[in-house]
């Protein structure tokens, strides 16, 4: 196994753990501050890359097709929001039913199931034959973490205004909030809308960074988005305390998320292990606050009881 491989696979790595950064960052708002593992993103991000390519390929620049991407994903986590707060239907089986919708409207809207897209033919924002060799200011990775930057400060900025706290205090505790007079079920539509917004401008920067948009290219964002949120958390919780700090950790959890995932291709691992190794990782992360709760802090007070029984 030649190491220089591997270093030359890690630009694309980053690049692209920077765009799934944005996911995890949509994913972020719904798990952690709404308190709501949404599976909408499964579908939306698809379908914010096949509105980008398909608005591309209709003659639209791309800022005007990144900006309908975001739309067009801000409707899908409207929809799952209605599914949740007026029919009544819980949260995670609303994300279903919107994912399953969405196989189809992401079919109609490609009218197929791959829309390719040609760098030579098209100006994209971030394409991967962009990596190297061209001005820094083109490369994916100078993009995306400019992108990421902008987002990040405006979301630290709106959730420091009253309808932002309102989303927090919702996610926080919902019947306090209502007591206090918050409007809950805004709250969880609008951080819906806001969450699969984001996932759905990940999507038409994916799209464009592979030059194609496909239907299955969301299957499983779910699970690498709350690979970054979790491995972001673990590694850099400790040192980002600060609210926009905390969401620059989950976009660097999804960059070193890549970079095992790279590492474990070179290492010459089955590629259709793929997924059970992000499942994997996901489980083992979600599970260690469990296990130090339940056994390492056992553990200690029965540590620290022997010694004051001696």
């Amino acid at each position: 196994m030649n190491i220089l491989n591997l270093l030359n696979a890690m630009p694309g790595a980053v690049a692209q753990g920077l765009i799934w950064g944005i996911t995890a960052i949509g994913i972020y708002i719904t798990y952690r501050i709404l308190d709501i593992a949404d599976l909408t993103v499964d579908g939306s991000l698809c379908t914010g890359g096949a509105v980008c390519i398909m608005m591309m390929l209709s003659g639209h620049n791309v800022f005007v097709a990144m900006v309908a991407a975001t739309l067009a994903g801000m409707v899908t986590g409207l929809v799952t929001g209605l599914f949740h707060t007026f029919m009544g239907i819980p949260a995670i089986l609303a994300g279903i039913l919107s994912q399953l919708g969405l196989y189809s409207v992401n079919l109609k809207i490609m009218g197929k199931a791959n829309q390719a897209i040609n760098v030579d033919k098209y100006s994209l924002l971030v394409s991967l034959r962009y990596i190297k060799g061209v001005a820094f200011y083109k490369n994916p990775i100078f993009v995306v973490t400019l992108t990421i930057v902008i987002l990040v400060l405006i979301l630290y900025w709106f959730f420091g205004t009253e309808l932002g706290c309102a989303l927090r205090a919702t996610g926080c505790n919902g019947n306090m909030a209502r007591a206090q007079g918050i409007n809950t079920k805004h709250s969880k539509v609008l951080g819906l809308m806001l969450s699969n917004g984001l996932v759905g401008l990940s999507g038409a920067l994916l799209a464009q960074y592979q030059g194609f948009s496909d239907v299955n290219m969301g299957r499983g964002a779910i699970v690498i988005g709350l690979a970054a949120v979790i491995i972001g958390e673990a590694v850099f919780g400790r040192v980002f305390k600060n609210f926009g700090f905390k969401l620059i950790g989950v976009a660097l959890g999804s960059i070193l998320y890549y970079i095992v995932l790279q590492t474990v291709i070179w290492l010459g691992i089955d590629t259709d292990l793929l997924k059970l190794l992000s499942a994997l990782v996901v489980a083992v992360f979600l599970a260690i606050p469990y296990w130090q709760d339940e056994y390492f802090s056992q553990t200690l007070q029965k540590m620290m009881g022997g010694k004051d029984n001696a």
